[in-house]
């Protein structure tokens, strides 16, 4: 095969498909064959309804979707590790591999003009194969799906690191603004890492049903102007020792940080947006640590992967919906209207 087809996003809300050429594997480069393209709610707020974005989020026009997973099919001269047949998870950023946030594995923090990230300057997984980093690529425990894979490239891992900073364990309450897939990610990672009970926000009842329906929170409290009563009275007027928020929106990351506790921790993980907050009241009086976490590691993403056939966590139970990717149109209008769980475009 010479030709395949793909997905771009011109903006407006829109979906344009593709033929262009598959790729051939340089030095230290692999081709997958695609299984499963997750959508990321960054996706739709800096890309699919219009460019947003500058610096790292500066899409160029480029195949979308950051979150891939796939088998390799072809490896190019002076790939030392994967082999075709290989079923890899892949980091969705390539930096330029020397400077320390790289050799820290936070590719993510790269700020090399050689930075590029896939779906955004880089193809990405809305195509039938994709050309990726062999530095970039981590095996795909056999117990795990495609559709798993996919998932933790950047909706599990952004929680995982995220739960990480706030040291969680079973001591903890733990409450989580926003219930969308990385929200979603947090209470199912944050239940097996002993934490609850676990108090959830949304202001999108299907997703506070889900949340419930699949064991994952003990209480989903509507995002409305009660929601921090509710949860004073949840809490017994104490508060969540751990918080996460998980939504970029400025109310719930006020919310977050009015029901952290006296020497609690609290995480930001969701993009985007602004929050105004009496910094006396609910930061230095309380005493709290309030952690900002971008993404995840490669370290972090392998260990993540380990963690989830050992608990034997499937990622793909919040997938709502599944697309082909010659229905990649609905698969973005479906994630833009903020009421699912993960969509994912899967590929036979």
């Amino acid at each position: 095969m010479t030709v395949m087809t793909g997905v771009r996003l011109p903006g407006d809300s829109t979906v344009e498909h593709v033929t262009v050429g598959v790729p051939e594997p340089g030095h230290g480069q692999v081709l997958l064959r695609m299984k499963a393209s997750s959508i990321c709610g960054s996706d739709i707020r800096a890309i699919y309804r219009e460019h947003l974005g500058a610096g790292p989020e500066a899409y160029q026009g480029v195949i979308a979707g950051h979150e891939p997973c796939g088998q390799v099919v072809a490896v190019g001269p002076g790939a030392r590790r994967l082999q075709p047949g290989d079923r890899v998870v892949v980091y969705h950023i390539a930096g330029c591999g020397v400077c320390e946030e790289c050799r820290a594995g936070y590719l993510i923090g790269c700020t090399s003009p050689l930075r590029a990230a896939h779906g955004w300057q880089r193809d990405g997984g809305h195509a039938e194969y994709l050309l990726a980093e062999e530095a970039t690529c981590i095996l795909l425990p056999e117990p795990l799906s495609y559709v798993d894979g996919a998932l933790v490239s950047c909706g599990f891992g952004t929680a995982y690191e995220g739960l990480l900073r706030l040291a969680l364990s079973g001591r903890d309450r733990l409450l989580i603004t926003g219930l969308g897939p990385v929200g979603l990610a947090a209470a199912m990672l944050g239940r097996a890492l002993g934490a609850g009970p676990i108090i959830a926000t949304d202001v999108a009842p299907e997703r506070l049903r889900m949340a419930e329906e699949l064991g994952l929170v003990d209480h989903a409290v509507p995002a409305d102007e009660r929601a921090t009563a509710t949860i004073r009275e949840l809490t017994d007027g104490r508060g969540c020792a751990a918080s996460i928020d998980c939504s970029g929106s400025g109310a719930a990351r006020l919310v977050a940080l009015e029901n952290t506790r006296t020497w609690g921790r609290c995480a930001f993980v969701g993009e985007g947006g602004q929050i105004s907050f009496p910094v006396s009241e609910l930061l230095i009086h309380k005493q709290i640590t309030l952690h900002g976490s971008w993404v995840t590691s490669l370290r972090h993403m392998e260990e993540l992967l380990e963690h989830l056939v050992r608990w034997d966590l499937h990622p793909e139970r919040i997938v709502t919906h599944r697309f082909t990717l010659d229905q990649a149109d609905e698969a973005y209008r479906v994630a833009d209207r903020g009421t699912a769980g993960k969509v994912c475009i899967v590929f036979a």
